[in-house]
């Protein structure tokens, strides 16, 4: 089990190595392999790269986040023109039905509500809302209207595992209770995690994903 030091040493080494990061604005605490980010970033994408990062290092147990974005003076935009962007990306994806999806800006930070038939599209739209110029921050209360049993959602998830891996991850746990998926077991590589996480999270039915896969 890694002490609090040495994950201390890896978060910082790994904010370090990502270049989405100026990762001399975050301050790094760590108690009982609970890490704490604190600091200013420019833009919302660099929180969540910050965050992300955190989380795919073997032994890290949570993330609380309290970073701020301080938007720079030449990325500011109006509330107007931010709903205007997160709806045209809104009508870009696929599958979303016209006026499925509500949209509130206050400040920068995008509040969505509604309802999609799976939770694939909600994570989509917010990872490219995350990457507008001007974002502050994202609530996400969309609502997945569509559904299926805990059976057939695992038994989907780990086809889908298997498509693009090509290999049946019996040592992969999978968790399902009311839509919502827990992830546990062992992946060989980060880039293997974030394939098994993926096809979690493209999965029909699928609302959120807990991620406790282990790299080693």
């Amino acid at each position: 089990m890694k002490s609090d030091s040495q994950l201390r040493r890896e978060v910082e080494e790994e904010l370090s190595n990502n270049p989405a990061i100026d990762a001399n604005r975050i301050g790094v605490a760590v108690a009982d392999g609970i890490v704490t980010l604190s600091g200013h970033v420019s833009d919302y994408a660099q929180k969540v790269a910050a965050e992300r990062s955190v989380l795919r290092i073997a032994g890290v147990v949570a993330v609380v986040a309290h970073i701020d974005v301080t938007v720079r003076e030449t990325d500011q935009r109006t509330d107007e023109d931010i709903a205007l962007s997160v709806r045209a990306v809104l009508d870009w994806i696929s599958g979303l039905e016209e006026d499925s999806i509500r949209i509130k800006v206050e400040q920068g930070w995008v509040t969505l509500s509604g309802s999609v038939k799976d939770g694939y599209r909600s994570h989509v739209a917010e990872k490219h809302i995350g990457h507008l110029r001007g974002v502050t921050g994202i609530t996400n209360n969309i609502r997945i209207s569509g559904s299926a049993s805990p059976t057939d959602i695992e038994h989907n998830i780990r086809k889908a595992i298997q498509r693009h891996t090509d290999r049946e991850m019996k040592h992969i746990a999978v968790q399902v209770e009311g839509g919502n998926v827990t992830l546990s077991g062992q992946v060989s590589t980060k880039a293997e995690r974030a394939v098994v996480w993926g096809a979690a999270r493209a999965t029909p039915g699928v609302k959120t994903v807990v991620d406790h896969l282990m790299v080693g």
